[in-house]
């Protein structure tokens, strides 16, 4: 590691304010401070001081991410091989199957190596073309403005691929990151001044401009030809009694779904970890939960001849949908979130009350935890605005 210190220290003068290399000098301070810790400090009594920045910020979040990952590489394969195996297929489509059977592997939803590396082969394409993808317009826009290259990107890119169902084109997975960073990040300035959380917006951009490879029953099973209905989607259609799965299921994860997002219980270790570590806030995670399940809990009182979505009790949206994933890791976004600490729990409350709207009331949209962080992002500034008011009047009262 010191050679490579060593090296970089030898390059610097090459891309500092007057070297040959100038133009490129955010592609070398991003390389340097990956790689080690920045060697700049603040000077002067005026700073505050801490311990933690964004690469550390962003670190830990991608940490939290991992138990995600983990069951999408799992879950994506265990269905499909579950399906093959159903359909009496020993060797899986395509190139991959190709792979598997090179690595002496079958579709046995029993193995779980089978099933790692069968996710896997799904999911890590979707994850090198975003990164691809996303970070070139990240590179672009800081060398043209001369700005850093921020390890924001670093979460965008691991968040959008969990919320993709495997079946995804490459070459849309590419069109939706670019879209999410450029439209909802970097024309307001780049990290830490948009208004909206870039991979939700890069996944909104696809749900509305192709419905066919982002929604519907056959994209979530990658298995050429086959339906695999969303818990959701069999709820609109036949009522809760008609689920194919068990609550125990949908909370580890094991039913279709976008790869990263089935599993509640991976969402919790990882909001554990956020909470615990302070980079998530508890107070908006607890309160879209208690959103949801007041809201349809209310919903579920009321009951319905017409709508079998009211049928499904309140625990059960907890567990489907992508709302636990969601809640966590979209919602708590610092700069598209509330701020203020009694705006949070305002601001996660209405998360979850509109969730549990769009999903009741309106089943056109089985899902809608993406829609209501999306419209919570665009009320998070107005509900801080009147937070702060409310403290300013507040406070002029007791002089008065």
């Amino acid at each position: 590691m010191k050679a490579l210190r060593n090296f970089l220290d030898s390059q610097h003068d090459l891309f500092a304010e007057g070297g040959k290399l100038e133009k490129f000098y955010p592609l070398y301070e991003m390389i340097d401070t990956f790689v080690y810790t920045p060697g700049e400090t603040a000077h002067g009594s005026v700073h505050v001081r801490d311990a933690i920045d964004l690469k550390r910020l962003m670190g830990t979040v991608a940490i939290a991410l991992i138990p995600c990952i983990l069951m999408a590489l799992y879950n994506t394969g265990y269905q499909a091989n579950t399906v093959l195996a159903g359909m009496g297929q020993t060797v899986a489509e395509g190139w991959r199957g190709w792979i598997l059977s090179m690595l002496g592997l079958a579709t046995d939803p029993t193995n779980i190596i089978s099933n790692v590396i069968h996710g896997a082969l799904y999911f890590v394409p979707v994850f090198l073309v975003t990164q691809i993808a996303g970070g070139l317009c990240e590179v672009v826009f800081a060398v043209v403005r001369k700005h850093e290259i921020n390890e924001g990107f670093l979460v965008t890119g691991m968040l959008y691929p969990l919320t993709l169902p495997p079946t995804i084109p490459l070459w849309q997975v590419a069109i939706g990151i670019i879209f999410g960073v450029v439209v909802g990040k970097e024309i307001f300035g780049g990290t830490g001044k948009n208004f909206l959380n870039p991979a939700l917006t890069a996944r909104a951009f696809l749900f509305f401009a192709y419905p066919a490879q982002i929604s519907g029953d056959k994209v979530w099973t990658a298995v050429d030809g086959h339906s695999g209905a969303t818990i959701l989607s069999q709820t609109v259609q036949s009522g809760i009694q008609g689920v194919d799965f068990s609550f125990f299921e949908a909370f580890i994860g094991l039913i279709p779904g976008s790869m990263g997002e089935t599993s509640t219980l991976a969402c919790l270790l990882g909001a554990a970890y956020l909470i615990i570590t302070g980079i998530g806030s508890w107070r908006i995670i607890l309160s879209s939960f208690i959103g949801l399940i007041l809201t349809t809990g209310l919903f579920f009182m009321m009951g319905s001849d017409t709508n079998l979505m009211f049928s499904m009790p309140p625990l059960w949206h907890v567990v489907v949908g992508g709302f636990a994933f969601g809640a966590v890791f979209m919602a708590t976004d610092p700069v598209s979130a509330s701020m203020t600490e009694t705006g949070k729990w305002y601001y996660g409350f209405l998360i979850g009350f509109m969730v549990a709207l769009i999903r009741v009331v309106n089943p056109a949209y089985p899902a809608g935890t993406m829609l209501a962080i999306l419209f919570a992002n665009c009320f998070a500034p107005l509900i801080d605005y009147f937070v702060v008011n409310a403290n300013i009047k507040r406070r002029a009262l007791r002089n008065v």
